[in-house]
């Protein structure tokens, strides 16, 4: 199965493209192979999330892929950082569109031994793909000239699914979306994007970025007050304050299926009962930071 992406992206060109990227984002672009893929937030000086992006390393640009409409705003965000560095910031959304096909190995082209981020042929023409976990079992994200659509969509594999059914599976696989889940403003640290989280985005040790201070004293304090978990229940609403006992406990994200993914307190156990908008769920654990 696969199914078109509601996205968009930016390419970055010049002869500092690599190190001013490296310097806004929480991944490690300047480590990574060429071609290269790293999970990546943009955060503010305070540290909360602004912006979730996959950054492709290539031989003549960076390729940042956004999960929904944002890259107007990450172009101005990163052109007001552009002080002497040779940069080009180009917004490719009209450009380029992307599907993610869930069974990679059915994909004509694509090296399953090979790294997250290739460039092959398919339907006689380039194309580029990123090792993507959407799903809970890892896909490619498959990036091309929306010129060739019709010729890439006809050699894809199975049949086309829809943006709701792949949310869902997100979802049930306690993959979090910053954007879906309304989870912006908030610390990597407390929806999973942390090392060891289900969508690890930072690494500690790559040097200066924006927002890096506050990364560093909540690496040294050990943990957040929030961490990711999943809420179970009927018709939750999507993107509410979570309840418990009169007090606000976290934020709820998108629903689907029956369940939602939130940030939530800490201390909230395995099986709390809890509201969401007022409608009642049920807390489930899903992962556990040292």
């Amino acid at each position: 199965m696969w199914t078109r992406l509601s996205s968009s992206s930016l390419r970055v060109t010049g002869a500092d493209r690599v190190d001013f990227v490296q310097g806004q984002m929480t991944g490690d672009l300047r480590g990574a192979p060429t071609p290269g893929l790293v999970a990546a937030v943009f955060l503010n000086v305070r540290g909360q999330i602004e912006h979730f992006a996959r950054a492709y390393r290539r031989e003549a640009d960076v390729y940042l892929h956004l999960d929904a409409e944002q890259a107007l705003a990450l172009a101005a965000r990163l052109k007001r950082y552009v002080i002497f560095d040779q940069v080009e910031i180009l917004d490719t959304t009209e450009l380029l569109a992307t599907v993610h096909v869930q069974d990679a190995a059915m994909l004509a082209g694509w090296d399953m031994n090979g790294p997250d981020a290739q460039q092959f042929e398919l339907a006689g023409i380039t194309a580029l793909g990123g090792r993507v976990n959407r799903t809970g079992t890892p896909g490619v994200d498959l990036h091309y000239l929306r010129r060739h659509e019709d010729a890439v969509l006809a050699v894809l594999p199975g049949e086309e699914g829809t943006l709701e059914a792949l949310n869902a599976a997100r979802v049930r696989a306690g993959i979090p979306d910053v954007v879906r889940d309304g989870f912006a403003g908030t610390l990597l640290q407390e929806i999973g994007l942390d090392v060891g989280g289900p969508l690890p985005a930072i690494s500690y040790r790559k040097g200066c970025y924006v927002g890096q201070e506050i990364m560093a004293r909540l690496e040294a304090r050990g943990n957040a007050r929030h961490h990711l978990a999943r809420l179970v229940g009927d018709g939750l609403p999507d993107r509410a304050e979570v309840m418990q006992g009169g007090k606000v406990v976290g934020q709820a994200g998108e629903h689907a299926g029956g369940q939602s993914l939130a940030r939530l307190r800490r201390e909230l156990v395995d099986g709390t009962a809890v509201e969401v908008g007022g409608v009642p769920a049920t807390v489930q654990l899903l992962i556990t930071h040292a």
